[in-house]
């Protein structure tokens, strides 16, 4: 799986720190993965919801910060389309963004 926008999270990992060492190991992970559908994914990250449009919603540090990821399974792309934290994550909707 081809993650896009890595750069984002290394923009949000350098402001939250403590969120850095989960999200590598969250992007290497996607790197050697091939998930054909939201249940897959669903089946590895116990805690991740869909949340329509191919949107999961994954917990970050707990549930501190919330990724918003958009997957083209058949592309084998996920777009980051948010990171933040969780008060952050409650004015977005995360179906649209």
């Amino acid at each position: 799986m081809n993650i896009v926008a890595l750069s984002t999270l290394k923009t949000f990992w350098t402001k939250h720190p403590d969120s850095q060492d989960q999200l590598k190991a969250w992007y290497a992970e996607m790197k050697r993965s091939n998930f054909k559908n939201p249940h897959e994914i669903k089946e590895r990250y116990r805690s991740a919801d869909a949340v329509g449009e191919n949107r999961i919603v994954f917990n970050i540090k707990g549930n501190k910060y919330r990724l918003i990821v958009k997957f083209d399974y058949i592309r084998q792309k996920g777009f980051v389309r948010f990171i933040g934290t969780h008060d952050e994550y409650n004015k977005v909707n995360a179906e649209e963004i």
